[in-house]
């Protein structure tokens, strides 16, 4: 192959999951060969058939046996125990590239592989995947968290040549930071769909309605200004040091739910601190803010 870009390659997908069916299309769109998935729910054998047409569905260890690049898409606490089980099956052979999209591991977890002779890499898409024909142009559009052994190079290399073929941006990632970097976009990402959550239902709940619609400009546009310029882009009753309003939101939440008002508590005292070590909120206002979020109710 040529220096840093993967030659023409016979893919095997386990399994047809939400995230494997979806690298398997991408790189089947770059010009590698599918040939084989795997997928024992209903849902994952329609999958296939929309985003692997064609591809037969087999067992794991006889899709890793027939590929030059075998692609492990399962859950994070499932891997492990899949990469022991396709060691002891032999399904490993010297020069396969074998690749897991776990966020949270690094390689080590691929070491039974590796001692077989292949090149293990773990390739995570920085995205969230609905398993839809719509996900493959999502795909070229995303980061793709990048980790090889150490010291390989070429390693690096081929990880970031397939992630470039997929039209996705390559960004690397060290072993040891794999379960930092994970947390801190599970953090963003889930935690900001409950946030979303919680604010649509205390509108709904009240009748105030229809609470998405009304929301979407606001929460869009916080979005777009944090990434843009930071915690400049802080705005509200913190950043401006209004306690009273603070203490009257406290109240009210604790009437409607007292989980999401101390939600609510725990979210202001961060943003307190971010807006005052930004400069956003000056010491005898933070005093203050902070005394009305965490004095006792």
């Amino acid at each position: 192959m040529a220096a840093g870009r993967p030659a023409r390659l016979a893919v095997g997908v386990v399994s047809a999951g939400r995230v494997g069916a979806v690298l398997g299309a991408s790189l089947a769109a770059a010009g590698h060969h599918v040939v084989a998935t795997s997928g024992v729910s209903k849902e994952s054998a329609q999958r296939a058939a929309t985003l692997l047409p064609g591809v037969p569905l087999e067992a794991p260890d006889d899709v890793v046996a027939k590929a030059d690049l075998a692609v492990l898409a399962v859950p994070d606490d499932a891997l492990p125990g899949l990469v022991r089980g396709l060691a002891a099956a032999g399904s490993f052979r010297p020069g396969q590239i074998v690749v897991h999209t776990s966020g949270a591991h690094g390689v080590a977890l691929l070491d039974p592989a590796t001692a077989r002779g292949v090149l293990p890499l773990a390739l995570h898409p920085v995205m969230t995947f609905t398993g839809r024909t719509e996900d493959v142009a999502r795909l070229a559009g995303a980061s793709v968290g990048v980790t090889a052994t150490g010291g390989d190079e070429a390693g690096w290399s081929v990880g970031e040549a397939l992630v470039v073929e997929m039209g996705a941006d390559p960004v690397r990632v060290p072993e040891e930071l794999r379960p930092l970097y994970h947390a801190a976009l599970a953090h963003g990402a889930n935690h900001l769909v409950t946030l979303v959550r919680d604010c649509v239902q205390l509108l709904d709940d009240a009748g105030v309605r229809p609470a998405e619609r009304l929301v979407a400009p606001l929460l869009s546009a916080a979005l777009d200004n944090a990434l843009r310029h930071g915690d400049r882009a802080l705005t509200g009753p913190v950043a401006r040091g209004d306690a009273g309003t603070l203490r009257t939101h406290l109240r009210v939440l604790d009437d409607a739910d007292p989980d999401l008002a101390a939600t609510y508590r725990a979210m202001a005292v961060r943003t307190a601190h971010r807006a005052a070590d930004s400069g956003l909120l000056p010491d005898h206002a933070a005093t203050e803010v902070l005394a009305a979020l965490t004095e006792d109710r």
